[in-house]
């Protein structure tokens, strides 16, 4: 059983709203069925921020959050609930970022769920994209990773290399091959579906790798050409 599978069916009993925050508004203590809550309420409330919630963002949202016939029936009807408005959105992100802080792989996972959300339609709208830079922010990636998140999914800046590896033209050839190496490890097809990534989303798991060793490829090729140039 997956990760996130694992995850679902320990929040299989009816969940109420995810633990209230603390004096400081910083969220409570976290049990697995309250995680479960704020993942769905994120998804469901990705799916209302271009202002309707269709069919195809319905079908999304199952591909991402899949769910075992004990869960299924308090998922849908929480998540019935939360498509209801986007308003509340950041709590239920700031749950979800506490609880993973240690592992951002699961958090760009996340991340991931809700750009397939948001793609459900074929276009990303403007209130689409600041939903998701504003839980981006939350999750604590930097302006640069959200680019690169972004372009993995979308296309933009997918013409810059350096971009899609997350790091700046000035870094060193070892550097450079150490920060591949990690990207590498991180976004490999089996080390996502391991982590949970549904069998749907394959195809997205092969496309960040895909970027990935092409980004690396074309870099290494310029600064080849620049020493020979020299």
């Amino acid at each position: 059983m997956s990760f996130w599978q694992s995850l679902f069916s320990a929040g299989a009993r009816l969940f109420g709203p995810p633990a209230s925050p603390d004096v400081h508004g910083r969220p409570g203590p976290i049990d697995e069925a309250g995680l479960v809550a704020a993942l769905v309420a994120l998804g469901a409330k990705m799916a209302k921020a271009d202002g309707q919630v269709r069919r195809e963002d319905v079908d999304a949202f199952k591909q991402v959050f899949q769910a075992d016939r004990r869960t299924e029936g308090s998922i849908a009807r929480f998540f019935d609930l939360a498509r209801q408005t986007t308003l509340g959105y950041e709590r239920y992100a700031k749950i979800v970022a506490k609880r993973f802080r240690a592992r951002p792989a699961a958090l760009e996972d996340v991340m991931d769920g809700l750009f397939h959300i948001a793609l459900a339609d074929g276009v990303v709208t403007e209130d689409e994209l600041n939903f998701l830079q504003t839980v981006s922010d939350i999750f604590g990636f930097s302006e640069r990773e959200f680019s690169r998140i972004r372009a993995a999914h979308i296309g933009r800046a997918g013409d810059d290399p350096y971009l899609i590896l997350g790091v700046d033209e000035s870094i060193s050839d070892a550097d450079l091959k150490r920060a591949y190496r990690r990207q590498a490890a991180a976004n490999h097809p089996d080390r996502m579906m391991a982590r949970g990534l549904p069998a749907e989303l394959s195809g997205l798991a092969n496309h960040k790798m895909a970027m990935i060793n092409k980004a690396y490829a074309e870099i290494c090729a310029a600064r080849a050409r620049e020493k020979a140039a020299q």
